[in-house]
């Protein structure tokens, strides 16, 4: 069996070399219909917060709860999938649509599957780039002085598909297009960055809004 939604293709790369959690959340809402471009999603919905060196140190927010740095910049980090989840629900209320993101990390490759891919529902899915060995580091400071470390090679993709050996992806890094990858590598890179992913529901009851037309 082999399941695939097609969602329209933005690339990261010379734009937006650190904003991939940006990109693949726009491409899922111009999948919805939604018109929002990447810089328009950066500037005005998307939380962030600078790097700052002081006194040899490094300080930052955590990704929780903003973007650590700019998605312009090679030299930034990244977000999880709290700061994504707000960014959605204020296009949302901006353009009175009656949907709802969630955080659904955590949750099983199966029930994604089931309950949003077979829907004909995207998913915004974290991973790390080209699927490379994560690394722990480097480590910054957080407002309160507690010690952050951040997973390197964290990357964020489109999960639109599968089939029995490999799971597909708007992946928005070096203009990969719908790219399948190994199941078991992706789900061992998904669980290295903490089984992130955010979907989308129907606002008034939770449903998959693709359901609704079944």
């Amino acid at each position: 069996m082999k399941k695939l939604i097609s969602v329209p293709y933005i690339d990261q790369t010379k734009d937006y070399p650190t904003g991939c959690e940006s990109i693949s959340a726009v491409m899922l809402l111009a999948y919805l219909g939604i018109s929002v471009s990447p810089d328009e999603f950066i500037e005005y919905y998307l939380e962030q917060e600078p790097m700052q060196k002081k006194d040899g140190k490094l300080y930052g927010p955590h990704p929780c709860t903003r973007f650590a740095g700019s998605p312009y910049d090679r030299e930034s980090f990244g977000c999880y999938a709290p700061v994504i989840v707000r960014a959605l629900n204020r296009v949302f209320a901006d353009r009175r649509v009656q949907l709802r993101a969630d955080d659904v990390t955590g949750m099983e490759m199966e029930d994604l599957l089931k309950r949003f891919i077979n829907r004909d529902m995207p998913v915004i899915f974290w991973a790390s780039i080209d699927l490379k060995e994560t690394v722990p580091g480097p480590d910054w400071l957080l407002s309160d002085g507690s010690l952050f470390t951040w997973i390197s090679n964290e990357h964020c993709m489109l999960l639109v598909g599968y089939d029995e050996k490999s799971y597909y992806f708007n992946d928005p890094w070096k203009n990969h297009g719908c790219i399948a990858y190994d199941k078991k590598l992706v789900e061992m890179r998904h669980a290295e960055q903490y089984a992130m992913a955010v979907s989308v529901a129907d606002a008034e009851d939770g449903s998959c809004i693709r359901q609704k037309n079944e």
